[in-house]
């Protein structure tokens, strides 16, 4: 029985580890929409998203296997409890990507992407969501509170974006609605860095029993 436990588990894994390849696949669709006017890499995104949705879909079944089907140790329950979270936030991530890609549109070739650091803030977000789900893989705290910690610097760009925005406009106005368009891309992106600290803060919880968002024995409920 714990054999097939252990091969349901590992099968979690593997499908966790997707699901997170699928949303690091997303945000890089979305810098590169960022980069070029092209319909072909929205409508890439558009599907990692469906595909995302299903992913999630996926391992909430597992997970209710586990659950029903099994009967896990404190350890086990906690891996997966913490995984019916993560998959929450991988999900939210999937669709911030999309949302992002649909502004694009309307920035179009626009040069005023240049001005500002919204390229160098979505490669800093890409970075913590990648972190995120390798700290899972190899269940590794150390990569967990690094994507903590840079956090900081995810919200410190988004500050510098919206100076910067601001200065711009105070210059000139004409090119308005672009800049507003510019910062929801970065609203969506520090929402994206968010996520990817919930996900290692569930990992931290899956490994050593404690959160950081307060008692252990409400957070999942």
């Amino acid at each position: 029985m714990r054999t097939r436990f252990d091969e349901q588990l590992e099968s979690l894994n593997v499908e966790l580890i997707t699901m997170g390849s699928l949303c690091e696949e997303g945000i890089m669709g979305a810098v590169e929409a960022m980069d070029k006017d092209d319909e072909k890499v929205r409508n890439r995104v558009k599907e990692i998203e469906k595909q995302i949705d299903a992913k999630e879909k996926d391992v909430e079944n597992l997970c209710m296997k586990l659950l029903l089907q099994q009967q896990p140790v404190a350890k086990d329950l906690r891996t997966i409890s913490s995984a019916l979270k993560m998959i929450s936030d991988m999900e939210r991530i999937g669709d911030q990507a999309l949302d992002i890609v649909e502004i694009t549109r309307y920035i179009g070739n626009s040069d005023v992407k240049s001005k500002i650091h919204i390229k160098e803030m979505a490669l800093a977000t890409v970075k913590m969501v990648t972190e995120s789900i390798d700290s899972f893989v190899k269940k590794d705290l150390d990569i967990a509170y690094k994507v903590m910690e840079d956090d900081d610097i995810v919200d410190e760009l988004f500050d510098e974006i919206k100076d910067e925005i601001i200065s711009i406009l105070r210059n000139n106005s004409y090119e308005s609605e672009y800049y507003v368009d510019l910062l929801m891309i970065a609203k969506y992106l520090e929402r994206i860095g968010d996520h990817a600290v919930n996900i290692a803060e569930w990992v931290e919880y899956s490994i050593t029993g404690m959160h950081k968002k307060g008692n252990t024995d409400d957070l999942l409920s």
